[in-house]
């Protein structure tokens, strides 16, 4: 059997839909189909968000939003002042999907449920006529003069144009190989940290807003960091594992982190602070309450590593002990031994070398005809509702380019 579409889009993903839908909004005349290997349509948007889909981030400058992605930030300036978070909130709202803004500027469906997305996008295509043909893996990809043919394990297809909009799908990349693209290899984006360490043993669930620093590296990051009981994550550590995710990845995740519990308190800030507590607390006892915005047992932990008993009166201690503890809060050393991948966010840095790709239009500049969105190029995003825009404004981009 063979298939003939205007525009065949291969990925039944978030980028994949998105694209599909504003092409068809844009010009109904075309005939458009989306190939999904797998059962199910929309799966990563599914489970995304603890189920509760972090659709964008509420940053609504291009300038400032490119920040967030550790690979990308120039390629997305453009892309982003053509189609931004306000824009997305815009067309969700359009959609008759109203989106909420949490503390953290994370953006949510009010519904709380992330089938609120996937309802939107089943029912926009539905009625624009889209085709969603699902089971269809490809197997491979051929460009003739004028067309392109894609085969999957059911039959043959033929498309004037090709939309790559498969994530991090190391068969298709290697489909985009033989066509001359050069591929990043990719490597895991957003992990957590294991360290096994007595100072932090018993403190899962602790936190505390934190700097953090690979040793002997240009690397850092600042946020909360939550302590696990296999070491340590939040948003702090995440950031620093996608800003280093190559690095990381060449240390085999082997590495020494500095923590600075006080974030920008400088080592001799703190000594000058210990001084006045010294004086000031004289007959109270250290370990008991912490003089910081630390949690207490994060601080008698850290008092304690300081060997300061946990009986020990300000006024007894030496001069050492001060040193040692302003240390520990300013330049704890751990021992990383390993990562945790995040679950919920399956990101890998890697993915089409972004010199061949036109920005503008998300075009291959290898092949005429041949468009990509979303993760399958070599751009990635920290936690938060990023990696979705990038999906978004990609999307809304080859189908503002190919619908004309």
């Amino acid at each position: 059997m063979n298939s003939n579409f205007d525009i065949i889009i291969v990925g039944g993903g978030a980028a994949g839909f998105f694209t599909a839908i504003n092409t068809v909004e844009k010009n109904p005349k075309l005939k458009v189909a989306i190939l999904e290997r797998g059962k199910t349509v929309l799966e990563k948007v599914r489970i995304s968000g603890g189920g509760r889909c972090n659709v964008t981030h509420a940053c609504f400058v291009p300038n400032d939003l490119v920040k967030f992605y550790p690979r990308g930030e120039k390629e997305l300036r453009g892309p982003f002042n053509q189609f931004c978070s306000g824009d997305t909130i815009e067309w969700f709202d359009r959609h008759g999907v109203e989106l909420k803004i949490e503390e953290d500027g994370r953006m949510f469906p009010v519904s709380d449920s992330s089938q609120t997305i996937i309802d939107c996008f089943l029912s926009a295509t539905q009625k624009l006529g889209i085709q969603i043909l699902t089971g269809q893996s490809v197997q491979s990809i051929f460009k003739a003069e004028d067309y392109w043919k894609v085969e999957t394990n059911h039959e043959t297809f033929a498309c004037q144009k090709l939309i790559m909009t498969t994530g991090s799908n190391p068969k298709i990349w290697d489909m985009l190989t033989e066509l001359g693209h050069n591929i990043v290899s990719p490597v895991p984006s957003l992990f957590t940290f294991n360290i096994k360490d007595s100072r932090i043993k018993d403190l899962m669930g602790l936190s505390a807003f934190a700097k953090v620093k690979v040793k002997g590296s240009k690397l850092e990051a600042a946020g909360p960091l939550l302590i696990t009981h296999w070491g340590m994550s939040g948003p702090g550590i995440l950031r620093l594992s996608a800003w280093g995710a190559r690095e990381l990845f060449d240390k085999n995740y082997q590495f020494t982190l500095q923590v600075n519990w006080l974030n920008e308190v400088t080592f001799e800030e703190a000594m000058d602070t210990l001084k006045e507590l010294k004086q000031e607390h004289a007959k109270k006892t250290v370990s008991k309450k912490s003089p910081f915005e630390l949690p207490n047992r994060l601080w008698e932990s850290l008092v304690i590593a300081s060997e300061i008993d946990s009986e020990r009166k300000w006024a007894d201690l030496s001069k050492k002990q001060l040193t040692d503890l302003a240390n520990q809060l300013t330049n704890g050393e751990f021992q990383v031994n390993g990562k945790s991948t995040f679950k919920e966010e399956f990101v890998t840095a890697g993915g089409i070398d972004l010199k061949e790709i036109n920005f503008k239009t998300m075009e291959s500049k290898l092949h005429k005809n041949l468009f990509f969105a979303g993760e399958i190029v070599n751009i990635d995003a920290i936690t938060g509702g990023f990696n979705f825009q990038n999906a978004w404004t990609s999307g809304f981009i080859v189908a503002q380019s190919i619908s004309t």
